[in-house]
């Protein structure tokens, strides 16, 4: 049997047990790492990559930002809902990121936080504060960290573009509308958020439990329900403390349920026909049967020969559909935050104080309430001309 000769010697140690050479390298955090090679040659292949990735490996008291992102992320909102996560989570992975990749903490800069926010001022100012505010807890929270010597977010600023001022329904709309899905599945949804202001969310998660038709007849909001997945997903967490209310409902929206519970046989009162409640498609669908009856302009297609063909089609005011039987008869914009918005709108424009108005909307903050509803008490010529005069 052959011996195998020993190599010459080397500035390695060699390993007789598994005829390898062997050395030893400062790895992290100061700890020796053992690295091997059947030669001289390629254990210093080996060295000089592994160096290399010592280089490039970040320092742990100077993570990489999208790293500390994800982490940031992780412990702090898990008390969020999915809704909120998921909104948070685009703003990061399509607003944040991108302008970060491969960046430290300490690598990041006042003027890479104002080009970050400059990206998103021609988009919502809901996104743009959102972003905003997202850099500013993420690398306050860095600095309370002792991660980075100086906080690079700026003061905040307004940016963003408003959202277009929403409309509420006036009278002859409310009647339209209510009059034109009469005996249709939306109908009690609409009377909900015209009667008594429930976000979408609260309609679709409110139980007979929580409906008390005896006098006075009132809505408990203690439930809402949310989509995972298309699915829906009851539980007792609303938007806010605030949003756990007791509201009075007045005759019409009595008389209605009244109506619905006598048939019932679910727990919801808002349900899918096997009694369980809405899911995401099944809310379209619902709500279909008032965009088919909107008087505008549609965009069809057309395939023939592999190809794709668009066309226009004028729904117009007043016209029947050719199929349905319905009339084209809503030229205004209908969504379940315009059914709300209306539903305040008429208790301000009634007299309503704003402290009611704040609890009935479901508002943590008068604030909220003021600063999207004052043009409705202070834009009236009329009423302002009598209290000044009576001022002076």
């Amino acid at each position: 049997m052959a011996i195998s000769k020993k190599p010459k010697k080397s500035k390695y140690e060699y390993v007789e047990a598994n005829q390898s050479y062997r050395k030893r390298v400062k790895g992290p955090e100061g700890k020796f790492v053992a690295l091997y090679g059947k030669t001289a040659g390629e254990l210093t292949a080996k060295i000089r990559q592994f160096k290399e990735e010592m280089k490039n490996r970040p320092d742990p008291n100077d993570p990489l930002v999208n790293d500390y992102i994800d982490q940031w992320f992780r412990l702090n909102t898990g008390g969020l809902t999915e809704e909120t996560q998921a909104s948070y989570k685009r703003a990061i992975e399509l607003h944040i990121k991108p302008f970060t990749e491969g960046k430290t903490m300490s690598e990041i800069y006042k003027n890479d936080i104002k080009t970050i926010v400059a990206a998103v001022a021609d988009k919502s100012d809901t996104l743009h504060n959102t972003t905003f505010m997202l850099l500013k807890r993420i690398f306050t929270s860095a600095f309370d960290n002792g991660l980075i010597e100086e906080n690079p977010c700026p003061v905040m600023h307004n940016g963003g573009n408003e959202a277009p001022e929403r409309s509420a329904l006036n009278d002859d709309q409310v009647n339209i509308l209510m009059n034109a899905i009469k005996d249709c599945p939306p109908y009690l949804f609409c009377m909900i958020g015209l009667y008594a202001g429930l976000r979408i969310e609260e309609i679709l998660g409110l139980k007979w439990d929580c409906v008390h038709l005896d006098e006075p007849p009132h809505i408990d909001v203690r439930r809402a329900s949310r989509f995972k997945d298309s699915k829906p997903v009851v539980t007792d967490r609303l938007k806010s403390k605030a949003a756990r209310r007791t509201i009075p409902i007045p005759n019409q929206l009595t008389d209605c349920l009244k109506a619905e519970k006598a048939n019932s046989t679910s727990d919801f009162v808002i349900h899918a026909p096997n009694g369980d409640p809405l899911s995401k498609t099944q809310l379209r669908r619902m709500w279909t049967y008032i965009e088919r009856r909107r008087a505008k302009e549609r965009i069809y297609y057309r395939y023939a020969d592999g190809k794709k063909t668009a066309f226009k089609v004028e729904a117009k005011l007043g016209t029947k559909a050719k199929r349905g039987g319905y009339t084209y008869c809503l030229d205004f914009d209908v969504t379940p935050h315009i059914l709300r918005h209306t539903y305040i709108t008429n208790l301000l424009l009634g007299g309503v104080d704003i402290k009611t108005v704040q609890y009935l909307a479901g508002h943590e903050k008068s604030k909220t309430t003021l600063e999207i509803y004052s043009h409705l008490t202070y834009n009236r010529p009329e009423e302002l001309h009598a209290k000044i005069n009576a001022a002076f």
